[in-house]
């Protein structure tokens, strides 16, 4: 981690072209304080179904890149749509990947969710997370009512006082934890 910068790599758990979750990470990238840089993976649905036969040697190119993106982070923020009360499969079908792989064990992670309910979801994701790494954060999190809306509409939701004092508060908690956890080290 530069002393100076944060570097976050947020996932968004759905396959939509028009993602409530990835607008509002978009929204976030937007809105992100000086100090900290987020990039946004591309849609999940775009990896390979995971196989422990395509691992090691076998890896595909989409995974390695994955790998690197994560292994370059300072952390991790999730936001994911509820599919059956369940987390979406292409967004599970990411953590399987990494679930045999060190570039996740110890990231610091956090998790931001753009709906009003999807609850079951939440403490799957939470329960997954904290045991592929050490370092998620289930006290880090924001949400927000978004559903239905378009992007345009979530970037005016979201650029609101209230609510970008928000998303600045939930980010700065993050920087705090991903520096906390960096200095442990």
């Amino acid at each position: 981690m530069a002393a100076d910068r944060l570097k976050i790599l947020a996932i968004s758990g759905s396959a939509r072209q028009a993602s409530t979750n990835a607008a509002m990470l978009h929204v976030f990238q937007q809105m992100a304080p000086s100090g900290i840089v987020m990039d946004l993976l591309p849609p999940v649905n775009l990896l390979p179904v995971f196989s422990p036969d395509t691992e090691g040697e076998n890896t595909p190119p989409e995974i390695e890149a994955l790998l690197a993106a994560i292994d370059e982070s300072d952390g991790l923020i999730f936001a994911s749509p509820e599919y059956v009360r369940a987390i979406p499969g292409g967004l599970k079908n990411l953590i399987d990947w990494l679930v045999s792989r060190d570039a996740i064990i110890d990231k610091p992670i956090a998790i931001a969710h753009a709906s009003h309910r999807g609850d079951d979801m939440l403490d799957s994701l939470r329960t997954v997370l904290a045991t592929v790494s050490a370092s998620f954060s289930s006290e880090i999190f924001v949400r927000f009512a978004l559903m239905a809306k378009t992007p345009d509409e979530i970037s005016q939701i979201l650029r609101q006082p209230e609510n970008s004092a928000k998303i600045e508060a939930f980010l700065s908690a993050f920087k705090a934890h991903c520096v906390s956890i960096s200095n442990s080290r």
